[in-house]
């Protein structure tokens, strides 16, 4: 599997699919490689342990604090978020069904700044959703300021602060949600914006995605501030903690949460119901923003099969990193990258490096 891996990633180099990044494949608590190549950044090779802004691939840890929150507090994820947040548009809704994109909240009545959370928390509150279960559909943004406030209200605490002192620092994981300390800052590759090779896909999603009128659009950017490749390429994205997409993190970080996730690291934080909440599919079916079939458990995608495996779960980001566990094999893996591509999945350069593991 190994020797596939590598020659899986050489092609994605040589055919310049990739310019630069890193995939790591972890079982059963063991390493069983962390392949890298090509540049971080202009003049700078990417080592085992370069750093990158890993956008929506965040989601997953971001749930996992969450979910762990309330199994502190000997709750699950079928308490009304009501219970939490009163002033919820939705004071029914159960966090299981907002993990899964299920609260119609994904565009709001007006934008927010990223940075301000209680700016965030007014807007929600003023939005009305746009649908009910069992209906879904991607949250992007707004998925960030509901899981915090959330995670505020039952422990006092950000997302980014529970990660840092619960898990990350304990563990000592290669991935930040904010915190990413000075020091480490020359680690952190340099995105690169995704290149057009030929016309914009033309499918329901890129017309929407366009028309600055439509709720697939507002889902995008009813939250404002550090979306773009630019941004992200600043300390202070590097700082701002979003549980939506602020994570920064290397391939072994990232693959090392989900063995963190499984259990098989024996420091692990989180009880064996985290997994089990986050694998179980809440929803499947039309995706209301991504405007394709979807499938989330709780803060994770289950499906496409091809990615995940059969009771698999994880988190595509941005540009195209992806982390991923299958539960039954004990395997993890994660793959991050310098070139951005287009598409709300990875695309060709992750389908071959996960082919080359498709029998583990």
């Amino acid at each position: 599997m190994i020797d596939k891996l590598k020659e899986a990633f050489e092609r994605n180099l040589t055919e310049g699919l990739e310019q630069g990044g890193a995939v790591s494949v972890w079982k059963d608590g063991c390493e069983l490689c962390t392949i890298c190549g090509g540049e971080a950044r202009a003049g700078h090779v990417w080592q085992s342990s370069t750093l990158v802004p890993i956008y929506s691939a965040t989601k997953p840890a971001a749930a996992a604090c969450l979910l762990q929150a309330l199994h502190d507090c000997c709750r699950d994820p079928e308490l009304p978020v009501g219970d939490l947040w009163p002033q919820f548009p939705l004071p029914r809704l159960t966090i299981a069904q907002l993990l899964s994109h299920q609260g119609g909240l994904a565009a709001l009545a007006e934008p927010a700044p990223l940075e301000d959370l209680g700016a965030c928390r007014r807007a929600i509150e003023k939005s009305k959703p746009l649908w009910c279960p069992p209906q879904h559909g991607y949250h992007p943004q707004t998925f960030g300021p509901m899981v915090d406030i959330l995670m505020t209200e039952l422990t006092g605490k950000r997302v980014s602060d529970y990660w840092e002192e619960r898990v990350r620092r304990p563990l000592g994981l290669e991935f930040f949600i904010g915190h990413v300390p000075e020091s480490l800052y020359g680690q952190v590759a340099e995105l690169r914006t995704a290149r057009m090779l030929g016309a914009m896909p033309r499918t329901p999603f890129y017309r929407e995605y366009f028309d600055e009128c439509s709720a697939v659009h507002r889902a995008f950017h009813s939250i404002e501030g550090y979306g773009s490749a630019r941004e992200m390429n600043t300390p202070a994205a590097w700082q701002v903690g979003s549980p939506a997409k602020g994570g920064v993190a290397s391939a072994r970080g990232l693959a090392m949460f989900y063995q963190a996730l499984l259990g098989k690291l024996s420091a692990t934080p989180f009880a064996p119901e985290v997994a089990e909440w986050m694998s179980s599919p809440q929803c499947s079916g039309l995706d209301r923003t991504l405007l394709e079939h979807t499938a989330f458990g709780c803060g994770a995608m289950c499906e496409p099969e091809e990615f995940f495996g059969k009771g698999g779960f994880g988190h595509a980001g941005a540009g195209g990193s992806l982390g991923l566990c299958r539960p039954d094999s004990g395997l993890s893996f994660a793959y991050v990258m310098r070139g951005m591509e287009l598409g709300n999945l990875p695309g060709k350069r992750v389908v071959r490096l996960l082919s080359a593991i498709s029998d583990n």
